[in-house]
């Protein structure tokens, strides 16, 4: 099974089909898809400007969600690996039990569905480096009570959603399903009122 870095290659390579180039580049969000799989194909589509059932799209456009697409990996595998820095030190220094952040990051390994949206038409628009170097140093400092993406106030606890955890607080204005960790009790609470709220 090819990886992340050789599928990025077939899909900058002007020799293979264009069938091929845009198939490798779906095949990259498999390795690597922030909002998970269909909502990081509808987000680079529409940035690079070529439709999502689009068979035969430029390839310079390919390239260019490709592109996005390695940048916010960089700054994932960065996040990883300071990560793993971090809790090694911890071990080192005799914190075995993990934190909250910690639960999250093992749901979240390898970047599949960091910032997950389960609409996968509603999505964050800025480029998606940005998006997750917002949502990394949310986690890195104390928690708050708004989406760490968008600054939207409006959470909204969601049920039975196509990821682990399977319910959450999620941002009606940019669609991310918030990690837990980033928000204080209070916005936690407040978000499972709204939820009360609309479903009455």
């Amino acid at each position: 099974m090819a990886g992340f870095r050789s599928l990025a290659r077939q899909v900058r390579d002007p020799r293979c089909d264009l069938a091929l180039r845009r198939y490798s580049l779906r095949k990259c969000l498999e390795r690597f898809a922030p909002y998970g799989h269909r909502a990081t194909w509808d987000h680079l589509c529409g940035r690079a400007g070529f439709g999502p059932e689009d068979r035969s799209p430029d390839p310079a456009r390919l390239v260019a969600a490709l592109v996005e697409l390695e940048q916010a990996r960089a700054v994932w595998l960065t996040y990883e690996a300071d990560f793993a820095e971090r809790r090694k030190k911890e071990k080192h220094d005799g914190l075995r039990r993990p934190g909250s952040v910690d639960d999250w990051h093992r749901m979240t390994w390898g970047g599949f569905g960091v910032a997950w949206c389960d609409d996968p038409r509603l999505h964050p628009r800025e480029p998606l480096a940005d998006v997750l170097h917002r949502l990394i140093s949310a986690l890195e400092r104390r928690p708050g009570s708004v989406c760490p993406v968008c600054d939207g106030e409006r959470l909204v606890w969601r049920y039975g959603l196509d990821h682990e955890p399977s319910a959450g607080p999620v941002c009606a204005d940019c669609g991310i399903l918030v990690p837990r960790p980033v928000l204080t009790d209070d916005a936690l609470a407040s978000a499972r009122r709204e939820r009360l709220l609309m479903s009455a």
